[in-house]
């Protein structure tokens, strides 16, 4: 329970391990943002995976979407364009009250955009912001940029919902199905192919310790299944 106004809360920290529909997350993301809101619910950070899916931000282009078949489209309400989840992502939805965290939308992407570099980083990989793009992106032996990481942000009465999707080890070809972020000249990567071995529950480990470096006053609290 929310126990000042002023207050930065200690989120819940929830780990689903089975692959997680998307009406599914949505509503739970919606529920619990009400219930922050309303003060009955502390903040919430889930760390999940969903099947193979698309996800269509408000500002999509229909063309972007290239094979409609392939796998379910959902219309997610974040900014942004199409995007792909699927196994082998990892996804965390965050759920903060930006009513303690300074109220500034601008700065809570940036530090989303600084969580997944510093998490990066301690992996040997250096991921970057690129002016017009979004997402978290890095610079191949080539020469040519690949898309690492997604972010995705919608903030409802300054609580957040939607988040980073961070790609270990996904099907890639997966990606094919759409323009990711409508982007078309440049390519997608991941963990994996960038010849990094690391498990979900690594990443997660290494994703809380630099989520309190990011955030300051947060720790990670309670962690539920």
């Amino acid at each position: 329970m929310q126990t000042n106004a002023h207050t930065v809360q200690i989120p819940e920290w929830r780990t689903t391990s089975e692959l997680v529909s998307y009406p599914e997350a949505l509503a739970e993301m919606q529920s619990r943002a009400e219930a922050i809101h309303t003060g009955e619910a502390n903040e919430l950070v889930w760390f999940l995976e969903h099947p193979p899916l698309y996800t269509a931000g408000t500002s999509s282009h229909a063309e972007d979407l290239v094979d409609p078949d392939r796998f379910p489209v959902y219309e997610a309400g974040r900014g942004g364009q199409y995007t792909y989840h699927g196994p082998g992502q990892r996804t965390v939805y965050l759920m903060l009250d930006l009513k303690n965290r300074g109220r500034d939308v601008r700065a809570y992407v940036h530090n989303l955009e600084e969580w997944v570099i510093r998490t990066l980083s301690l992996l040997g990989v250096k991921g970057e912001r690129r002016d017009g793009r979004v997402g978290i992106w890095v610079v191949r032996d080539d020469g040519r940029e690949d898309k690492i990481a997604a972010i995705g942000v919608r903030v409802r009465r300054w609580v957040t919902f939607h988040g980073i999707a961070i790609n270990v080890s996904p099907d890639l070809s997966h990606f094919g199905g759409i323009v990711p972020c409508g982007i078309a000249e440049h390519g997608v990567t991941s963990l994996a192919d960038l010849g990094v071995d690391i498990s979900m529950e690594e990443l997660d480990r290494l994703l809380k310790q630099t989520f309190t470096e990011i955030f300051p006053g947060t720790s990670p609290g309670p962690t539920t299944g």
